[in-house]
């Protein structure tokens, strides 16, 4: 995806900064990516066109809902927080949804506090977090934590 069509979709990112960090892989999502899982497109459904069967982890409700997706990362160790702060021993996720409240986009934070994506079937991109809010993915509607090694 260009970068003028990342800044297109994603009105924000014209007012702050962001890199692509990767090329363009379909076999993975923004989901999977925020699971540190680059090998398999995590969704509780299907997509038409999406080439293979997406996975989603076993025993979690297959269903496009908030509380299916925080199970999802529960599987993983994550559990609800109240900010994107970062905090030390911890990484975070934001889950981004429409006005629906249904998922729409998932986002991980770096040590340095800033966030990455992956956007769809392109690039990754390292940016400030509320630079994908109110486009595409809606805004962030729940943020996780798990602990990390010191």
């Amino acid at each position: 995806m260009s970068l003028a069509k990342v800044r297109a979709e994603f009105p924000r990112l014209t007012r702050t900064p962001f890199y692509l960090t990767s090329n363009e892989d379909p076999s993975y999502n923004c989901i999977a990516f925020a699971a540190d899982d680059n090998t398999r497109w995590w969704w509780p459904v299907d997509y038409p066109g999406q080439g293979t069967k997406a996975y989603w982890p076993p025993n979690v409700a297959k269903a496009e809902d908030m509380p299916s997706f925080v199970a999802a990362f529960a599987t993983l160790g994550y559990e609800a927080c109240k900010d994107g702060k970062p905090e030390r021993g911890f990484q975070k996720v934001a889950l981004f949804a429409d006005a629906q409240g249904k998922p729409k986009h998932a986002a991980r934070q770096l040590p340095s506090g800033k966030w990455t994506s992956k956007l769809g079937v392109h690039e990754d991109i390292s940016h400030i977090l509320y630079g994908l809010e109110g486009g595409l993915y809606g805004d962030v509607a729940q943020y996780l934590r798990r602990k990390t090694p010191l």
